[in-house]
Formats: structure tokens, C-alpha cells, sequence
């Protein structure tokens, strides 16, 4: 599997060319989560944060506050991409 292959999920993301829109202060975050509903590559976006420690802004529909208590409980998940996508 190559780099661009790992990296083409972004490509079909809802929010593609949005990227400060997902960076939001406070109240704004409700708006930026609504953009991730019904995208098609939500968990693989979801998995990248989680996987590599993300921890700004909205990915797969999860603020940074979320994504943190998440990692604190489910400590035991060594891939999120394995989990959530099903990638090896």
C-alpha cells in the first residue's frame, strides 16, 4: 500500500478545501461537526486523529475534547484505522 493510497480518503472528504472551517473556537464547533454528518470517509478521518494524537480541531465529527476522553477510554486500541476501517 503506498503513501497516496493512505492518504486518498482525503480527497472524498466533505470537507475538503474547508480547512479553517474545522479549527473552530467554542460555539462553532456544533457547525464544523454538522459538515462531517453523512461524509463518506468519516471513520478513516476519525482514525487519523486518533491514531496519531490529533489534537486540534474537528476530525470525523469529534471535537479534541471528545477524542481525548475516547483515548483515555479505550486505552486498550493500538489502531484505530484497524478498528474503525478495518485496515491492517
Amino acid at each position: 500500500m503506498t503513501t497516496l493510497h493512505d492518504q486518498d480518503w482525503t480527497t472524498r472528504a466533505k470537507c475538503r478545501g474547508l480547512e479553517d472551517g474545522l479549527f473552530p473556537e467554542a460555539a462553532d464547533q456544533k457547525r464544523a461537526r454538522q459538515i462531517c454528518a453523512g461524509c463518506p470517509v468519516r471513520y478513516e478521518c476519525l482514525a487519523e486523529a486518533l491514531d496519531n494524537r490529533i489534537e486540534w480541531g474537528i476530525w470525523g465529527g469529534m471535537t479534541e475534547r471528545e477524542r481525548r476522553l475516547l483515548l483515555r477510554q479505550r486505552s486498550d486500541v493500538t489502531s484505530w484505522s484497524t478498528l474503525l476501517v478495518g485496515k491492517s
